[in-house]
């Protein structure tokens, strides 16, 4: 940012002393002509006495070679300092033009009474902490209509469960049977590819930044003063909240094990959480049998076990998510909806999980 900067200030002050240096040659020119007006024979510059042979190889050839000397030595010297200085100024000119897009961003993701699309209403504000959606749920079989209160999970934390390629398609196409709707025009939404990339920038500039991160690692966006590396995990204090959630859960028997408490976790409006995708009805407070499938699929009867051959399988795949077209487990092969827990939980957390899942 200092060189980058630095360059600016460089180019600016150049810019300065090349207009000031234009005005004066104009100026001088202005002044010059005037002195031929009535007298355009005498002054003509084809009718004046020329150098003689001894000034023009003398003092004039000497001033001529010593402009040539300066602009060469100005040569020298501005290229290796526009090698040096230059990919700091592109590194300079993408982070403000990714501040920028951040910035529109943050206006399409704000409240509607200030002339956003609501993204902040459902999630819990501009910061995304998660909040609750309305939201009208419909029974298949009895065509029974019931008005809920839907948890929208935080979203300060969605690039640690997903890469950019996947929340895309999520703002593209939304998620079916809940109050997150198709924001982009190829899902029928209201959004062009433009205002999602702006929102795409947004959700980075609010991303908690992660803790542990490894050594001389490289920050894979840096916006607001938030940073986000390619490893790391959640924030000190948000891994207590987790653990303190899970023994909370534990001590008032709403949960038998840490594997069952983590998979109902719901800190961040079940943003930790598995039973959000994997439950019918947990995310409006009336979950159906635990596991048995809503948006992701049916975890019970041993179906984890037949995708899985053995638990560090799908370990690794907890940790790391499904990537899409990238194969796993048993003949599965990734469409990059379920997320990645790995930066989120600890080992300890998702063992537990894995070995909860697989007594289903």
């Amino acid at each position: 940012m200092i060189l980058a900067s630095t360059t600016g200030t460089i180019a600016v002050i150049s810019v300065v002393f090349i207009a000031i240096g234009w005005v004066v040659y104009g100026i001088f020119n202005v002044v010059a002509g005037r002195k031929e007006v009535g007298s355009e024979i005498e002054l003509a510059a084809n009718r004046k006495e020329y150098y003689d042979d001894e000034t023009l190889e003398g003092s004039r050839l000497e001033r001529v070679q010593l402009f040539g000397v300066l602009l060469l030595a100005l040569i020298v010297v501005m290229l290796p300092a526009y090698w040096v200085f230059e990919p700091s100024r592109q590194a300079g000119a993408e982070e403000g033009w990714n501040n920028r897009f951040a910035s529109w961003g943050s206006q399409l993701f704000a409240p509607t009474a200030e002339g956003g699309f609501n993204c902040a209403g459902c999630h819990g504000g501009m910061g995304g902490v998660g909040g609750e959606a309305p939201f009208t749920v419909t029974d298949k079989l009895t065509g029974e209509i019931t008005s809920v209160n839907w948890k929208a999970p935080a979203i300060n934390t969605i690039y640690y469960r997903f890469d950019e390629s996947e929340v895309r398609f999520i703002l593209n196409y939304g998620r079916p049977f809940s109050p997150m709707s198709p924001w982009g025009l190829v899902g029928g939404g209201p959004m062009n590819s433009q205002q999602i990339d702006n929102v795409l920038e947004y959700l980075k500039s609010i991303q908690l930044p992660r803790d542990n991160c490894g050594a001389g690692e490289v920050e894979a966006f840096s916006f607001y003063g938030q940073e986000l590396c390619a490893s790391g995990s959640v924030p000190e204090k948000i891994a207590s909240d987790i653990a303190a959630s899970i023994d909370g859960a534990i001590a008032s028997g709403e949960a038998a094990s840490v594997g069952e408490a983590v998979f109902n976790l719901e800190l961040g409006s079940g943003a930790y959480s598995c039973a959000r995708c994997h439950t019918q009805g947990w995310s409006y407070g009336n979950p159906g049998q635990t596991g048995q499938g809503a948006y992701g699929w049916n975890l019970t009867g041993g179906a984890t076990n037949s995708h899985f051959n053995n638990e560090a399988d799908m370990v690794a795949f907890l940790k790391n998510g499904s990537e899409f077209g990238k194969v796993y487990g048993n003949q599965g092969q990734g469409s990059g909806r379920m997320p990645g827990f790995g930066a989120m939980l600890t080992d300890e957390q998702i063992e537990a999980v894995v070995e909860y899942v697989r007594s289903l």
